[in-house]
């Protein structure tokens, strides 16, 4: 029972990562570059778009489900030595993931879309978008990486616990 409890939490937290990496991904090849094309007025066009629903209300809830899946996959899967380390690496990803976001887009996102025209210059605004980007692009990394560990994980854990080994 235990085994199969541990399996669904590895998996769990697989499924929540991808959905987090296709997320990031759709933000990165969709999103910005619509909001950041002609700053300051993509900006303001942007913020209309996303009254209702943002980035900023979509991916906390799905980062931290992350972290508390894979530290639940972690302590489950723990005993399993070949897929330990992977999905301790995978877990240690999506939070350099969180940090980057909280330490460096989190203020940005204030000065662009709180702030914006009414109080910071276009050439303030254009640097603190690029900042931004550059940002956003250490946390595609992480998120990529992450993901790709955590998939080796879930594939050492399937192997170990329900393949048959051959002994010669």
């Amino acid at each position: 029972m235990l085994k199969k409890f541990t399996f669904g939490t590895v998996i769990a937290h697989l499924w929540v990562q991808w959905i987090l990496m296709g997320s990031i991904l759709v933000d990165t090849f969709m999103l910005y570059p619509n909001i950041f094309h002609n700053i300051p007025g993509s900006l303001e066009l942007g913020m209309e778009f996303m009254a209702v629903a943002s980035p900023h209300t979509y991916f906390p809830p799905l980062g931290a489900a992350s972290i508390l899946t894979g530290i639940l996959a972690l302590i489950l899967a723990w005993n399993t030595k070949p897929a330990r380390y992977w999905v301790l690496f995978s877990i240690t990803m999506i939070v350099l993931e969180g940090v980057t976001s909280i330490v460096f887009e989190w203020p940005r996102n204030e000065i662009l879309f709180i702030e914006g025209a009414d109080i910071h210059s276009v050439r303030i605004l254009k640097q603190t978008a690029q900042e931004f980007l550059i940002a956003h692009g250490f946390r595609v990394a992480f998120n990529i990486i992450g993901s790709i560990l955590m998939f080796v994980g879930f594939i050492k854990y399937y192997q170990e616990s329900f393949t048959l080994k051959r002994t010669n």
